[in-house]
């Protein structure tokens, strides 16, 4: 059976936290076919991982990419190498945002190529970035 990921489900998964919780989580994620997650469900994620568990960027945006490279996931509206180049594109530091990185991957996906954004350090790597 197919279906859609919340995010708690990828923070047990990923946090092994509380056990019986996290091996329902991954019962759920090893064993079931066409799951689809959401950019949101990504970010909050992230955002869980590295805020309150202490998880590192490093380490968050490596669990993200090995769990969204598994041939069981699909990425909801969204090209799965974009997804994988924006996450990467949070790893070397803390510069880039998960949400930017997501709004990014959906700029290059939509042919445009356009962002709006006051945020000098929005991701600029194939778009184009506009204050005005």
């Amino acid at each position: 059976m197919s279906g859609f990921l919340d995010a708690n489900i990828l923070i047990r998964y990923f946090t092994n936290e509380p056990p019986h919780l996290a091996d329902r989580a991954a019962q759920i994620i090893d064993h079931t076919d066409d799951l689809w997650v959401t950019d949101v469900a990504l970010i909050e994620a992230a955002f869980v991982l590295t805020r309150f568990y202490q998880v590192s960027r490093q380490m968050t945006v490596d669990h993200l990419v090995a769990f969204v490279q598994k041939a069981n996931i699909s990425v909801y509206g969204m090209d799965k190498g974009l997804v994988l180049q924006a996450l990467l594109l949070c790893r070397p530091s803390g510069r880039v945002s998960f949400a930017d990185a997501m709004v990014w991957a959906a700029a290059h996906q939509s042919g445009k190529g356009v962002v709006y954004s006051l945020d000098a350090r929005f991701p600029k790597d194939g778009i184009e970035v506009r204050d005005r």
